[in-house]
């Protein structure tokens, strides 16, 4: 005959494999609903390059780009009732010089600029915002469980979070520069995603991710006394 011990972990044993597989058959719902995000617009509105401290912490003056930019997308489709948050980061990225290729660094340069986190409404506890903020989101996600609508952005002449270095100190006058797109989706239960390069299953890639290809200005130069006085 069992003792009460033996009983109590075998009971332990059954429950905890009840959980599992039902944390496992609720995970494997995310890939049977569709996923389809579109970028309607991704652009820059403007490009500065400076020379200062970007940071109040920063020990030296060096370049660096401020960005300025405008997006539209429709994420709404990343929602689902498994959905914590939405993870949505924009990033300006560059390829390297032919002397760091040369070198053996193949890799882009990448910078974040811009992030934002978009929590579900069953989430909403965990948002960073203001009490009238929290009010009003909670608001108008009133007896909903999903809001697709949080996942459509509209955001005109952004500026940036983040401003843009390089190890070099030196960034104006760099070609060939995109911003780019990015999203992580963090459910409940479930494994973490990102956007992918390819389609798999129903989940499609995300489209029209990148802006058109610019170029970072050179830095603006005051003009000396003799130079004012000329142009009067």
């Amino acid at each position: 005959m069992y003792s009460s011990l033996v009983r109590l972990q075998n009971t332990f044993g059954f429950f905890t494999t009840v959980i599992f597989v039902v944390a496992a058959l609720i995970a494997s719902t995310d890939f049977i609903t569709p996923r389809a995000p579109v970028v309607s617009t991704l652009k820059t509105n403007s490009v500065q390059v400076v020379r200062g401290r970007p940071h109040y912490y920063s020990s030296k003056k060096e370049e660096y780009a401020v960005i300025k930019f405008s997006l539209e997308a429709d994420l709404s489709s990343l929602f689902t009732w498994n959905t914590k948050q939405v993870f949505v980061y924009v990033t300006a990225e560059w390829p390297h010089t032919p002397s760091a290729i040369a070198a053996g660094n193949v890799t882009e340069n990448q910078a974040v600029i811009w992030d934002q986190i978009i929590t579900a409404p069953s989430s909403d506890h965990l948002a960073n915002l203001g009490p009238a903020a929290m009010k009003k989101l909670r608001k108008s996600a009133a007896g909903k469980s999903i809001d697709p609508s949080r996942g459509k952005l509209i955001i005109k002449n952004q500026k940036p979070k983040y401003q843009i270095t390089h190890p070099s100190s030196k960034i104006a006058e760099t070609d060939n520069v995109v911003l780019k797109l990015h999203y992580n989706v963090q459910p409940w239960v479930g494994l973490l995603t990102w956007n992918q390069e390819t389609d798999f299953f129903k989940w499609k890639k995300l489209k029209n991710g990148s802006s058109k290809k610019f170029a970072l200005p050179a830095i603006k130069t005051k003009k000396t006394e003799g130079q004012k006085g000329s142009s009067k």
